[in-house]
């Protein structure tokens, strides 16, 4: 695989900030950095999708907010509403933690429903959605029946992970979703991805975007290599 461009990768990366403490320049910073290499998106939690904005006016950057984070143990309905309240203050992506206990006990209607309804409120006003499916917690088969729910359901990408529970992305589960979804769909890699290796290995097993909060780090070290490279 030849390297892609700067500017390739950075628009592949989407920039997070999903903890729940930090420093009060957190937020301004993350957004600073993603207007200055170009990234996808910022993403962040509910709380400061109207702070993202304001710093982001005026620029390409996309603003994502994470939903039934990082449990994903909230009801549809609830899942629904952080969507739409959400989407009114500015969000333009939205990260959805399916249930992923009810998809371990065989519920795959409601698994299905729920990302059905955040599905369709994001496609009716522009948004774009991704289901996070939190891969470290399923089998295999579970992780193909989730894909094709999330498919089903009529998201736009399948991510891999929160970045909150056991384990992150893998080359394995990147390849398996990719695989399952085919071409037309997203597919979301994050969690522990904190290199331009373990990114460009990513991509290479079909990821579409890289969900990262290294993303300046990882750009920086693909600047060093071209320039190593001429």
């Amino acid at each position: 695989m030849s390297l892609p461009t700067v500017s390739q990768l950075a628009a592949m990366i989407d920039h997070a900030f999903l903890k729940a403490f930090g420093e009060p320049g957190d937020i301004e910073r993350l957004c600073d950095e993603a207007r200055a290499f170009g990234f996808a998106m910022v993403a962040v939690n509910p709380a400061e999708v109207e702070r993202c904005v304001r710093l982001l006016e005026g620029c390409r950057v996309g603003i994502g907010a994470a939903i039934g984070f990082p449990l994903g143990q909230t009801t549809p309905r609830v899942k629904l509403f952080e969507t739409l309240d959400a989407i009114q203050r500015g969000a333009t992506e939205i990260d959805m933690v399916i249930n992923v206990r009810a998809l371990q006990a065989g519920q795959t209607g409601h698994v299905r429903d729920e990302i059905a309804g955040v599905a369709a409120a994001c496609r009716s006003h522009g948004v774009t959605s991704k289901a996070i499916i939190e891969a470290c917690y399923l089998t295999d088969d579970q992780k193909r029946t989730a894909c094709l729910l999330a498919r089903e359901a009529g998201a736009d990408f399948v991510k891999t992970s929160t970045g909150f529970g056991a384990g992150g992305a893998t080359v394995e589960d990147v390849r398996l979703i990719r695989q399952t979804v085919g071409e037309d769909m997203g597919v979301k890699a994050a969690g522990g991805v904190f290199s331009l290796d373990s990114a460009l290995a990513m991509i290479k097993a079909g990821a579409s975007r890289i969900g990262t909060s290294a993303g300046v780090a990882i750009v920086d070290e693909l600047k060093r290599r071209i320039a190593a490279a001429l």
